[in-house]
């Protein structure tokens, strides 16, 4: 059975190689999981929230540590890597407090003596679960999860295999009880068993398109629920009465977090005429701000890719760019030392056809685009089979929150801010970027039992 290797992005060297778990293991991982979930459904939100506020605190009290293993794994910016450990304790206090309301039965009149809807835990989740949020993505699906009785198993990126020991110790470590939430060790061959045996109950993962159409259609012919987060190809609108030091600002932030390697980072950055020249003036001298450098180091800014295959991939995506027409105005070069470290490449003239234009991009890779006005701005933002986030930028407000509402496609669609997840507003996409939402009481009710109770 193969092993699962850890990688250093910033040099290439071996960290750690683990063992697999066995067939056998999986088993009884899975079925231990299903006895821990027989006794944690039974248990009150106050008990659950106790366990989650202990994690919270376990995570604040080592920040550093947890943030370290995310860097050495797949190179994030320590300072980002904190910022990424931080927000994991927030979501555990945000549902600490708000999952017995979000839960709460809902009393209908139905002419019965008593008619309500409880919110009832569905049993063992999978989750599958990539590495550029490493700890952020694992806890977006864990805590609300696990809030609402279930019990969690995580298969996580092989190259992040550290931080997933790491996320069950953490669980343990806090209090919760064994098998509640446990790791497998296990390549993507495995993920097709786990969801056939009956004690799992739904799955959700966050990956690519045709990562999440494999495990949408294993799920689907066993009849178990599934929610799926799929990546995009977030278009930015710009329009002539932006405030364009602000825009390109946040443009260029979205672009640029996590190196780019993010779903719901910006990638498209649809600009009207009038402005192009200014804005890729602009643009250009912003980028140039993020320069690569040691990870570790807290000034740094711009950390290598997750690994040197994802890097050539990414500069194969340019070169084709490039080779159809595109303009690079920055970047655009593979470094010559080792590690997976690629420069911020900015490609003007972007048109259909092109990766950039078409597919997902992941990495520090930003690709402009022209529009005449307002109306084609939106035909090309809509042009895509994704529909994650987007954002517009417009000084007047109504116009741009009725294109925000009204006019994208989009599971999220903010104005003159970067798209970002937050535990209090619902997570998702549409068409190829998956269906389903995280986060909010939306997320918390997606592995529920939305049971109709009738007392005559």
């Amino acid at each position: 059975m193969e092993k699962l290797t850890s990688t250093d992005p910033s040099n290439g060297k071996v960290i750690k190689e683990y063992l697999q778990h066995s067939p056998k293991e999986i088993d009884r991982i899975i079925h231990s999981a299903g006895k821990a979930f027989g006794h944690w459904k039974a248990t009150g939100f106050d008990k659950r929230s106790g366990f989650m506020l202990s994690l919270a605190g376990n995570l604040r009290d080592n920040l550093e540590k947890y943030a370290r293993i995310i860097t050495l794994e797949m190179g994030k910016p320590l300072k980002q890597a904190k910022a990424e450990i931080d927000k994991c304790a927030g979501v555990c206090e945000y549902y600490a407090g708000h999952a017995g309301k979000f839960l709460s039965s809902e009393h209908i009149d139905a002419g019965a003596r008593e008619s309500y809807v409880a919110y009832r835990p569905l049993g063992v989740v999978l989750a599958v679960m990539p590495w550029n949020f490493p700890f952020w993505q694992v806890f977006r699906f864990a805590v609300p999860a696990l809030m609402a009785g279930n019990a969690a198993l995580l298969k996580h990126a092989s190259n992040v295999t550290g931080c997933a020991i790491a996320i069950e110790e953490l669980f343990r470590d806090s209090g919760f009880p064994a098998g509640l939430f446990r790791s497998l060790k296990a390549g993507s061959q495995s993920v097709g068993s786990v969801i056939e045996n009956p004690v799992v109950k739904a799955v959700t993962i966050t990956g690519s398109v045709q990562a999440g159409k494999a495990v949408a259609a294993k799920a689907g012919a066993e009849l178990k629920k599934t929610v799926l987060e799929l990546g995009g190809s977030d278009p930015y609108i710009v329009l002539e009465d932006a405030d364009l030091d602000h825009a390109v600002r946040v443009c260029v932030a979205s672009r640029m977090i996590n190196g780019g390697q993010s779903c719901i980072a910006a990638k498209r950055f649809i600009v009207v005429k009038s402005i192009l020249e200014h804005f890729e003036k602009k643009f250009v001298d912003e980028m140039k701000s993020y320069s690569p450098g040691d990870p570790m180091d807290e000034s740094t800014s711009l950390g290598p890719l997750a690994s040197e295959s994802l890097r050539d991939e990414l500069h194969g995506q340019v070169l084709a760019c490039i080779g159809d027409g595109a303009e690079c105005l920055l970047g655009g070069e593979c470094p010559p030392e080792k590690g997976a470290w690629y420069p911020p490449t900015v490609l003007g003239r972007v048109r259909p056809g092109m990766p950039a234009y078409d597919d997902e991009i992941f990495g520090p890779v930003a690709a402009i685009i022209e529009a005449d006005d307002e109306a084609d701005a939106i035909r090309i933002a809509n042009d895509s089979r994704f529909g994650l986030g987007a954002a517009v930028f417009s000084r007047n407000i109504d116009r741009a929150r009725n294109i925000a509402e009204t006019r994208i496609d989009a599971g999220s669609c903010f104005v003159n801010d970067f798209v970002r997840s937050d535990p209090r507003l619902p997570f998702g996409g549409i068409g190829d970027s998956g269906y389903g939402r995280e986060l909010s009481y939306f997320g918390i009710r997606e592995f529920t039992n939305i049971k109709t109770v009738y007392v005559k």
